[in-house]
């Protein structure tokens, strides 16, 4: 095969390789626990603790790493992202008041966010150790 038809090709595969892993991310961190839990004074938390959401960040991190390794940066990001938003999307779109759409936007957002930095920090880190080996 042609070098100049698969190159554009390689991004697109890791983007749609990184949702494919954020969406299974979410189902086996996430997608389990659908309860809120009810507290002694009547207050209630979750259904998500603090410990699943940790899990599912530093889960993501290798699927990050590796596509930012290879170079594809913006790949990383926006798959990421995207397997992240549909995951909640499908996770929470039977809430019948329709505020889940608020809390998709923040993880969108807030997973944008998070993504771009923590690959910025991949990318800068590796020229840096790239250099150091030079």
């Amino acid at each position: 095969m042609r070098q100049d038809l698969v190159k554009p090709v390689l991004p697109m595969l890791a983007a749609l390789a990184s949702a494919l892993v954020a969406m299974a991310a979410w189902a086996a961190w996430l997608g389990w626990d659908q309860r809120r839990d009810v507290h002694p004074d009547g207050s209630t938390t979750g259904p998500y603790e603090a410990w699943q959401v940790i899990g599912l960040v530093l889960t993501l991190l290798v699927p990050v790493y590796w596509a930012v390794s290879r170079g594809h940066t913006a790949s990383a990001v926006l798959g990421t992202t995207a397997g992240l938003t549909a995951a909640a999307w499908y996770d929470w779109s039977d809430d019948a008041s329709g505020l889940f759409v608020i809390g998709v936007g923040l993880v969108m957002i807030g997973s944008l966010a998070g993504t771009a930095v923590v690959s910025g920090v991949i990318a800068l880190a590796g020229r840096g150790m790239h250099r150091a080996a030079s």
